[in-house]
């Protein structure tokens, strides 16, 4: 059985995270969306939230799971039984620090291969911290989030900046 795992923040998941799941989710038999801890982000949503908020979004997907882990990829896929690590690229930048990182993940798991899917050109830009970023100033998030997000979204935004 060929199962991947998609690993991700998705703080919170965009447009171009549910592209990037749904065109990999047909290549295997089992997709795992896993949210992921990044110690270099302060994230908005709770790692349950956003696994919540991502089953939401995948849920016409039969063969996607949802997960949340704390350790290293590596590890979580092998005890998983995924081969592959799915990772979507937008720009070159993005190809050094993923293929860094597709280098180390095969280092510490020898079965571990990773395969990269170019973003579609209208996600190129975008990134869970730039949405972040414009609904600090009220702009027009409305086709970068999934629908069923955005209420959550702009609620933990009135939240967090205090009106």
């Amino acid at each position: 059985m060929s199962r991947a795992i998609y690993p991700g923040s998705f703080d919170p998941v965009t447009v171009g995270h549910l592209n990037i799941i749904e065109r990999a989710a047909p290549i295997f038999e089992k997709l795992i969306v896993c949210v992921m801890v990044n110690s270099d982000k302060h994230p908005m949503f709770t790692p349950q939230e956003r696994v919540d908020m991502i089953k939401e979004v995948t849920a016409h997907l039969p063969n996607v799971e949802v997960h949340y882990s704390d350790r290293l990829l590596a590890d979580f896929a092998k005890e998983n039984g995924c081969t592959v690590v799915v990772k979507g690229l937008r720009a070159v930048s993005d190809f050094e620090h993923e293929f860094q990182m597709a280098l180390i993940n095969r280092k510490l798991n020898p079965s571990l291969d990773t395969m990269f899917l170019t973003a579609e050109h209208q996600f190129m830009f975008l990134s869970s911290s730039a949405v972040k970023e414009l609904g600090r100033y009220d702009a027009d998030i409305s086709d970068l989030l999934p629908p069923q997000i955005i209420p959550r979204f702009q609620k933990r935004r009135t939240e967090t900046s205090g009106g």
